[in-house]
């Protein structure tokens, strides 16, 4: 395995170099070198709060080294049952505290007999391999980004309804730049870690790639990976030192606002709803209809499940139906549409009640792992993975973890995360 990884990451690293050496590059960081210092030495920087603003939230325990413990989930969970307007059956309350109480169990109790010893076997990741995946991967999503508007004649913002003609095939890459973001972010935390950038120039990196996500992600109005770009940025430099907790309790309200305000105008654009409409009625029908679909789930699956993992396997290219489509026949016997299932939804067409205590089980299990990970290494690559699983459990409180690429990279979490486990004897 280590060859495979070792020839990988070699040929990556050379391609990144050849780009980094080609005169567009060249010139493009020139540029971003020069307004980089321009940032650093501004006057109006000066004007900016410090980190010592609304102070008052670091007297907070919870907030200050707890407010990305795994269990956030189950707070967002049940914000989101709160804002339903209809109520949910008692079927459906019972396969709640199952899957509350798994994910509790397997993110704050079991993760306190892994990786108490031998600390210092856990793997290293060299810095220059993870900014050359990262590089890469921006690459690719940059060039579908470019074939996904050519291929439907328009850009889908400007053009709401055009955004349903785009082709999965050509904008999954560009979800790409979500994890490229996250490996370049890292990396950006290691060279402030090892003093070769000040936490100025951090800071710009990091803008910087979020202006570039939201180009792209907003540019195809997709406001769900749009949000999981902010949360990643956020949660690293949250980790890192390099934000602070009252830019990330604002950051956190601008990404509501985000959803909020995407979700309104995009409606208007498509005339389901009147300019006299809250905004927020946009949010209220979307989680009291996901609700709705999640009490029929639940009703279907019983205790054991109906699809016995054909609705999880769907999500895999190729398939006659994706698994929200497959949500969308199962409940309406419309294949024609997609359906967010919730978090649980999957597991509870599929295997059930019993999935649900189990699925929540190895949810919470991960993120614990990843969460005490972080803890012990503070290490700016175990940082970045926490913050892209933690990111995409988040955002399936609502949507599931459903979608192939998001998959892997829950499957790349665990496989790194059993690797340590092995080397650590626990």
């Amino acid at each position: 395995m280590s060859i495979i990884y070792a020839s990988l990451t070699s040929a990556i690293n050379r391609i990144s170099d050849e780009f980094h050496k080609s005169f567009l590059f060249t010139s493009i960081f020139s540029i971003l070198e020069f307004i980089e210092n321009q940032w650093v030495c501004s006057y109006f920087k000066g004007l900016y709060p410090d980190e010592n603003f609304l102070s008052f939230l670091n007297k907070s325990t919870i907030l200050k080294k707890h407010i990305f413990n795994p269990l956030i989930i189950l707070f967002l969970f049940a914000c989101f049952l709160l804002l339903s307007l209809n109520k949910i059956s008692d079927s459906l309350v019972i396969t709640l505290i199952i899957g509350f109480a798994a994910f509790f169990l397997g993110s704050s109790i079991f993760p306190r007999y892994f990786l108490n010893d031998n600390s210092d076997n856990i793997i290293q990741f060299e810095r220059k391999d993870m900014y050359s995946i990262g590089f890469c991967l921006i690459l690719i999503s940059i060039i579908f980004f470019f074939i996904s508007i050519a291929s439907v004649g328009g850009i889908p913002l400007l053009k709401p309804s055009i955004r349903y003609l785009l082709k999965p095939a050509f904008t999954m890459p560009v979800f790409l730049i979500i994890p490229a973001t996250c490996l370049i972010a890292s990396a950006y935390l290691k060279d402030y870690d090892d003093e070769k950038i000040t936490r100025s120039q951090a800071r710009f990196r990091f803008l910087f790639l979020l202006a570039i996500d939201c180009v792209f992600l907003l540019l195809l109005g997709y406001r769900t990976p749009l949000l999981a770009a902010f949360l990643i940025i956020i949660i690293i430099g949250f980790y890192g030192n390099i934000i602070s907790l009252w830019e990330v309790i604002v950051g956190a309200l601008i990404g509501i606002g985000a959803i909020i305000g995407i979700g309104y105008f995009r409606s208007l654009g498509e005339m389901t709803i009147t300019s006299s409409t809250s905004p927020l009625y946009t949010l209220q029908s979307r989680a009291d209809f996901t609700l709705h679909v999640l009490n029929l789930l639940d009703f279907i699956g019983g205790n054991f499940g109906l699809t016995h993992g054909h609705m999880l396997a769907s999500s895999i290219p190729g398939s006659d139906l994706g698994p929200r489509m497959m949500v969308g026949k199962i409940i309406a016997w419309r294949s024609e549409v997609t359906i967010t299932p919730t978090l649980i939804g999957q597991m509870v067409v599929d295997f059930g009640k019993a999935g649900v205590f189990i699925g929540m089980l190895l949810l919470g299990f991960i993120l614990g792992i990843g969460f005490k990970l972080v803890q012990i290494t503070k290490n700016y690559f175990y940082i970045g993975i926490y913050s892209l699983i933690l990111t995409y459990s988040i955002l399936g409180v609502e949507t599931g973890i459903l979608d192939i690429q998001v998959l892997l990279y829950f499957a790349i979490a665990i496989f790194i995360y059993l690797i340590n486990i092995k080397k650590c004897g626990n």
